[in-house]
């Protein structure tokens, strides 16, 4: 595979200018977009470094601090979406997370690809980056459209539907595109190593089932936890037409 030279790696951040100064015309505000810019170019240049380590160290502990860091993090930055409640929810997203990405993770790592180390960070670390990372979306969309529906006097009941459907949204829609109008990340990085481009569509389709399973798993598990916080916050919040919706008196 090419090596990309920091000089040509600078190359792919015209377009992103582009948005950028698109942003700033039209009077949107960039820090957000430019914070997050450079936080995944900062946290990716490590993050290489960092795995070139934990590949070479082949230790149990240090992969099992790793998927730990990531449960946290994506269970800190999946409730940005409802900052009133974030803090009192934390402890349930980030196990939400963990069974919902943890069980998935398992199942391919052990019955599909039948790992000798259980624990072998080439493969345990991206997948579980894979499932975490799309569980976290899962789980921020759910919370959000739980808020939003039960805010404006719906039951606990109708709002789980629609936080559930939405929650789901990108990754069935990533099902009906892949193969079609898009090829992921690991069938693409794998074809551009060399790999069989049959080989890298059976590991794409893994992949899926893996997204899809760790998405659905830990919106649900959320969902089903965060019942009663909800409940006692709106189904018992008295509401007149002068207040909006969800804020008390």
């Amino acid at each position: 595979m090419q090596t990309i030279s920091l000089a040509n790696l600078a190359v792919a951040f015209l377009p992103v200018l582009a948005v950028v100064f698109i942003l700033y015309q039209w009077s949107l505000g960039v820090n957000n977009a430019v914070y997050a810019l450079l936080r995944m170019l900062v946290q990716l240049l490590l993050a290489g470094y960092m795995l070139t380590y934990i590949f070479a160290a082949q230790s149990s502990w240090i992969v099992l601090a790793v998927l730990a860091v990531m449960v946290l993090a994506s269970g800190q930055i999946a409730l940005n979406t409802i900052k009133d409640m974030r803090w009192m929810l934390y402890k349930k997203a980030a196990l939400s997370l963990l069974v919902g990405g943890g069980f998935p993770l398992l199942v391919i790592s052990q019955g599909v690809l039948s790992l000798k180390s259980w624990y072998a960070p080439q493969y345990i670390v991206p997948l579980g980056g894979m499932a975490f990372a799309n569980a976290m979306t899962s789980v921020s969309l759910a919370a959000e459209r739980l808020h939003a529906e039960m805010s404006r006097g719906l039951s606990y009941v109708e709002a789980r539907k629609t936080a559930l459907r939405t929650a789901l949204i990108p990754v069935i829609n990533s099902l009906f595109a892949v193969g079609l109008v898009s090829l992921p990340g690991m069938m693409t990085g794998q074809i551009l190593s060399g790999i069989s481009p049959p080989i890298a569509a059976r590991y794409q389709i893994m992949a899926m089932c893996l997204i899809f399973s760790a998405s659905g798993i830990s919106a649900a598990v959320f969902l089903t936890l965060v019942r009663a916080d909800f409940c006692k916050r709106f189904e018992n919040t008295p509401r007149s037409p002068a207040v909006p919706d969800g804020k008390k008196h």
